[in-house]
């Protein structure tokens, strides 16, 4: 009878522990990973350490924002991608050009749709047209004509690019000729473009806003339907004779695909509230960028017609990259 008892309460003593142990690693229960693909001072860098610190408030952990820079951002993607599905590692990207690289290139070492997952959308920042100051032409017809008697250099964040297809659509619907000149990331086509090393950029209003602000660089048009209100004064590219142009980066968080249902719908919720909080969309606003957010399922969604939509542009252009 003793021993049956001591059995029972060994039996109930480790059925204990083992809810313990279950509850222990609800999550979170350990840092969070935020990995962003690019160098530093990007939209995407931005964005990420604006939110980094009230998503480690309200998820009681700490969030640590990762740069992963390499490949159009395919290097930190993949990373995400590979990594285990358990809400530890999260992906904050571009997610028009990752939406792109299936298009674009022929050895991708994943598959951003079935390794992927939507969690929400953040911003978007529509693309802005911009030269150095000392280029002789302050619109798009004039950027055209003296493209057609001077060699100008296009400064794109990487081949493949959303701002790289953008210029690409540009110069297609305008008879524009650029020679395009590839970077690692956004910041580092903004600093030569500064610089006069290269002379016209098509890049994110968030990350190039600044240099506009501070005269280093000067803006020609807008890649959105509408007029930004930050910069009302400035045409949009479909007002300058491209017809139904609009192009931008759309900033959003992606997780391994396979990552439990509750831990999306926890983070969404999360990610939802800062972005949308009064402090974080007015920071945003004031550089130019959108608060857009998204249920999983519309991220996803999204991203199918991202592809679609792009990969068209690309196949017009005949780019393909290894």
């Amino acid at each position: 009878m003793t021993f049956n008892r001591r059995k029972v309460l060994a039996s109930s003593l480790a059925m204990g522990l083992a809810a313990s142990g279950v509850q222990a690693q609800a999550w979170p229960a350990k840092p969070i990973r935020l990995i962003v693909p690019y160098p530093p001072g990007g939209s995407s860098d931005i964005i990420a350490r604006a939110i980094s610190q009230p998503l480690s408030d309200a998820l009681k952990q700490p969030v640590i924002v990762e740069n992963k820079a390499g490949a159009n951002g395919n290097l930190g993607a993949d990373f995400v991608a590979k990594s285990s599905p358990d809400g530890y590692t999260l992906l904050l990207c571009d997610t028009g050009a990752l939406a792109i690289s299936p298009s674009v290139y022929t050895k991708l070492q994943f598959d951003p749709s079935k390794d992927l997952r939507g969690v929400t959308m953040l911003a978007y920042s529509p693309h802005l047209l911009v030269v150095h100051p000392s280029v002789p032409a302050n619109n798009l017809k004039e950027l055209v004509a003296l493209s057609q008697t001077k060699q100008l250099n296009f400064a794109v964040t990487a081949m493949g690019s959303a701002p790289h297809l953008a210029g690409v659509a540009v110069e297609r619907a305008s008879n524009a000729k650029w020679q395009y000149i590839p970077y690692k990331g956004g910041s580092q086509a903004i600093t030569d473009t500064v610089s006069g090393q290269t002379q016209v950029l098509m890049n994110g209003m968030l990350a190039t806003l600044p240099f506009v602000q501070n005269g280093q660089l000067k803006i020609l048009g807008v890649s959105k339907a509408t007029r930004m209100p930050l910069i009302g004064n400035v045409p949009t590219l479909q007002e300058q004779g491209i017809a139904g142009f609009e192009s931008g980066t759309w900033q959003g968080i992606l997780v391994a695909k396979n990552t439990p249902a509750a831990v999306v719908a926890r983070l969404n919720t999360e990610l939802i509230k800062v972005i949308r909080s009064p402090e974080i969309r007015a920071r945003l606003s004031g550089q130019g960028a959108e608060v857009a957010t998204m249920s999983p399922t519309e991220q996803d969604n999204f991203f199918a017609q991202e592809r679609k939509r792009w990969a068209a542009v690309v196949a017009a252009a005949g780019i393909k990259l290894d």
